[in-house]
């Protein structure tokens, strides 16, 4: 069993990824009791081709105290897992320019989407083979950074638990490979436990948010329909010791959606002690 007083809580900068991120965005995210970050890879966001942008992130999270412990991969056009050469090579290369921002801020995990969620009604390949093809160059340019391939489970058919669980056991080759169970996601899938068991011989990162069964609301947990006790119960249960990233869409003033996520993370606290 995994000690609840030494879990670390993240916060993604996915609840400002319709801004430019500034400092005051990371000084907010710690005044309101959050340790750890994890950087939404948007260049509209975050321009992270640019070395002057990144220092200033850098500098941003020595100011708010903040750790980086991960960085989620740009969400492109072009998939990772495209049977289309070009279109794969692309998406490939604008990942990598993501996990370059481990050459100045060390982080542990860049989560990355194969696909596009099959609601969005997008192109966006699951071929496995590409798929594949993706993650052993990923996982080769990471290994040196010191950085574990998180793959999403997302609501597309390579990507749900079962299917990226069986992907790793029979494809994937490369050791630092895992797997980052989205509890709002799991939950729009089926059973939230159930797909925590499924991946956990594989679990490299949790994010929690909340919906209610029908669409990627990206509430803040405890507002939507998921089993919150039974879900945390289960990522104790399967060992897992890494943080929990909100990954929050905002309604409202973003002050007010972290108001309710400190609220929602001191619930968490409590369920993780019992």
């Amino acid at each position: 069993m995994v000690d609840s007083s030494r879990r670390q809580f993240a916060l993604s900068t996915y609840l400002y990824r319709h801004k430019r991120l500034i400092r005051d965005h990371l000084l907010e995210i710690a005044a309101h009791g959050f340790s750890a970050l994890e950087l939404f890879a948007s260049r509209l966001h975050v321009d992270y081709h640019n070395t002057t942008v990144v220092a200033d992130v850098q500098q941003w999270l020595t100011e708010a105290r903040l750790d980086l412990v991960s960085v989620h991969a740009p969400i492109t056009e072009a998939s990772l897992a495209s049977a289309n050469a070009t279109e794969r090579d692309a998406a490939v290369a604008e990942t990598e320019r993501a996990l370059h921002i481990a050459r100045r801020i060390p982080f542990q995990t860049l989560v990355v989407h194969l696909g596009r969620p099959r609601a969005e009604g997008v192109r966006g390949g699951t071929n496995r083979d590409a798929a594949r093809r993706s993650i052993d160059t990923l996982a080769k340019a990471a290994e040196p950074l010191g950085v574990r391939i998180a793959l999403e489970v997302i609501p597309n058919d390579l990507c749900r638990a079962p299917s990226l669980a069986e992907l790793i056991d029979e494809d994937v080759e490369q050791v630092n490979v895992g797997i980052c169970l989205d509890i709002g996601h799991a939950r729009l899938e089926g059973d939230v436990p159930d797909a925590i068991e499924i991946v956990s011989g594989h679990l490299a990162a949790v994010d929690v948010h909340d919906n209610r069964g029908r669409s990627d609301d990206h509430l803040v947990p405890f507002d939507g329909a998921i089993d919150w006790p039974a879900a945390l119960t289960t990522v104790q249960k399967v060992g897992y010791d890494g943080a929990l990233t909100f990954e929050l869409s905002s309604r409202g003033a973003t002050t007010d959606t972290l108001a309710k996520a400190r609220q929602a993370r001191h619930k968490m606290e409590d369920l993780l002690k019992g």
